[in-house]
């Protein structure tokens, strides 16, 4: 669905910090750090993890997942147009 990686990037493009996440997210900072601090994909409430991504969506952020059009096929995240 999400890696942290994917998280992080998505968050460094958008130029927010995980206070400014969690507000746009309607979660809590601690969350947000916790997703970041994991390894691999994001695991946790599928109702959290729905937000997280609908607020990234709406921010402008497209997630690439695995084998998704991509010059290498690798997971990433980039600005919509």
């Amino acid at each position: 669905m999400i890696t942290a990686a994917q998280l992080r990037a998505a968050r460094a493009l958008l130029g927010v910090d995980q206070r400014e996440l969690a507000s746009l997210s309607s979660l809590s900072v601690p969350t947000i750090q916790r997703m970041e601090a994991s390894g691999g994909l994001i695991r946790g409430n599928v109702d959290s993890l729905m937000k997280l991504i609908g607020a990234l969506n709406t921010a402008g952020v497209e997630l690439i997942n695995e084998g998704a059009a991509s010059p290498v096929g690798g997971r990433g995240v980039r600005l919509k147009p």
